[in-house]
């Protein structure tokens, strides 16, 4: 990638597919130190809230799912 894109990221909003990647780094624990500090320079929280909410409610139903099936 080039410089341009990298600043562009930073100045332009996220879009969904970027917040859904760098939510799912974040939650990984492999967020590098550059798209961390990107995703806080964003105008708006929001969409990283939501998009984590979803996450955390699909990792719940599939670990439920999981147990379900073992102890089926």
């Amino acid at each position: 990638m080039n410089g341009t894109s990298d600043s562009s990221r930073q100045t332009e909003k996220a879009s969904l597919w970027q917040v859904t990647k760098s939510v799912a780094a974040s939650m990984f624990g492999v967020q590098t130190q550059k798209n961390h500090q990107a995703d806080f320079q964003q105008s708006s929280f929001l969409p990283y809230v939501v998009i984590g909410v979803i996450f955390v409610l699909v990792f719940i139903a599939v670990l439920v799912g999981v147990v379900n099936l073992v102890l089926s």
